[in-house]
């Protein structure tokens, strides 16, 4: 029986469990969005975190964990790879993994939820960027950031070198989705939303050299929809087309600046169909030069694949071996 590693993932909008080989082969995974009640934009971090310790016994039922030979364990225990990071919901995973640790006289190993979606973004993806250096962007309901990120053998080291100052792009999706009577998390149904839209009606994106922001963009889509003159389909395609501008400008001056070509581009947002294929169109063109890289649509989303393949990385190098 080949070994695997746990990853375990508990964001603010789903509860991930995932084993995977060495190679990269997932072999089993579970995952369950958290619950929002109709008409809400987000769960409090104490109903988040409850309903990650309900989820868990289910999907590790899911797993049959006691069927797999388990090399290690590893969770997020943090949003970002800061010192100051922290978030209740991620202490749910980062404690199971220390319990199974004992229970299975296996390593336990830490990483962060940010990390982990760029690994699942470079492990999924048809190809991944080229040499140890490249450009990340993180575009979720907790996170819109520009990132230059260096490889090493357990991970990566990430600077951030600009992102949105206020709303994020899962936010600005959301709050636009449910204003427009739309489930939460609005970001499928937005885009399925946009495809019957003609692209009569945008909203100017706000781009500051690296740095953009989304209030602006925002309170124009919701004044739209408040006086009921612009189509729904219109406003979803508008918020698609916001997002795209916006990263078009960002990513254009940072090849300006020298941050290079090769771009992965991972989290929930980075899932739209409309936003990749104009960003693909646009900076892929000869004009700009740059070489995109996008996530598997099912892992651009929160998931514990990239947790796991960071735990191999982590066991392999036993750089945080917590026996």
């Amino acid at each position: 029986m080949d070994q695997v590693v746990l990853g375990i993932d508990t964001s603010n909008y789903r509860t991930s469990l995932c084993l995977a080989r060495e190679d990269g082969e997932i072999v089993a995974e579970a995952r369950k969005l958290l619950k929002v009640k109709e008409g809400k934009r987000g769960l409090q971090q104490s109903e988040a975190v409850f309903q990650h310790v309900m989820n868990l016994p289910e999907l590790s039922d899911q797993l049959r964990l006691d069927k797999w030979r388990i090399a290690a364990v590893c969770a997020s225990e943090k949003p970002r790879p800061l010192e100051e990071s922290y978030m209740p919901v991620f202490k749910v995973g980062e404690g199971l993994a220390k319990c199974l640790s004992v229970f299975l006289d296996v390593p336990y190993y830490l990483t962060s939820h940010q990390e982990g979606h760029i690994a699942a973004g470079e492990y999924s993806a048809s190809e991944r960027p080229q040499g140890d250096r490249f450009l990340a962007v993180h575009l979720s309901g907790g996170t819109s950031e520009l990132l230059a990120c260096t490889r090493h053998e357990c991970g990566y080291r990430i600077k951030k070198i600009g992102g949105s100052i206020d709303l994020h792009a899962g936010q600005l999706v959301d709050r636009v989705g449910v204003a427009l009577g739309l489930p939460f998390p609005a970001g499928p149904y937005v885009e399925e939303l946009a495809r019957q839209a003609a692209g009569t009606f945008r909203v100017a994106s706000s781009v500051d050299g690296l740095n953009f922001s989304f209030s602006g963009p925002e309170a124009a889509l919701l004044r739209a929809i408040s006086r009921q003159e612009v189509p729904p389909a219109e406003i979803a395609r508008a918020v698609e087309q916001c997002l795209a501008n916006t990263l078009e400008k960002v990513l254009r001056k940072s090849v300006e600046q020298g941050y290079g070509r090769q771009i992965l581009i991972v989290g929930g947002v980075a899932a739209n169909q409309y936003i990749r294929e104009r960003l693909i169109k646009r900076l892929e063109h000869t004009a700009v030069g740059a070489k995109l890289y996008f996530c598997d649509p099912p892992y651009s989303g929160d998931n514990a694949y990239g947790v796991a393949m960071l735990g191999w990385a982590m066991h392999k190098n036993r750089t945080f071996d917590n026996v």
